[in-house]
């Protein structure tokens, strides 16, 4: 099922966000960022901007995992929303988003940062994963399924 490392901090997950258009999801994550990890929200919206304009990170599927590196992190952290009404994002699909998990990483850490992005895309790509995402009642019980430890096999 879901499982996002330690990547989030509790109050960097937020349910019924109302957002009108990409530019103000951007804007939200990189305030987000700044409450929770103490990271300056210019350069993570700047970050953010420029890796849209190299192409746009909506996946599909009613999801998007916009992603930059900044300066100043020893390890990637991340933020989700879980947004009010569905907002066009120029996904790969054609869809508009509800579900937008934000990872910021270290500048210099391209592995670390890979390994996240992969762990967030295989999540996301799930049907199932999406569909408890979306059903949760608030952010408390999506924080709990994304930070829920991997099932253990019964032996």
């Amino acid at each position: 099922m879901i499982r996002i490392s330690s990547t989030l901090a509790d109050g960097a997950v937020r349910t019924g966000v109302a957002c009108t258009n990409k530019a103000a999801i951007l804007a939200k994550l990189a305030k987000l960022a700044a409450d929770n990890y103490g990271v300056d929200a210019q350069a993570v919206l700047d970050g953010l901007n420029e890796r849209e304009n190299l192409g746009a990170t909506g996946f599909g599927g009613g999801s998007a995992i916009p992603h930059t590196k900044i300066e100043g992190l020893q390890a990637p952290v991340g933020l989700f929303l879980r947004l009010e009404h569905p907002v066009p994002y120029d996904a790969v699909d054609d869809e508009p988003v509800d579900l937008v998990f934000c990872l910021i990483s270290p500048a210099h850490d391209g592995a670390a940062h890979l390994r996240a992005l992969a762990e967030v895309s295989r999540m996301l790509r799930d049907d199932d994963s999406c569909s408890h995402l979306r059903g949760a009642q608030d952010a408390g019980a999506v924080f709990a399924l994304l930070t829920m430890p991997p099932e253990r096999n019964a032996a």
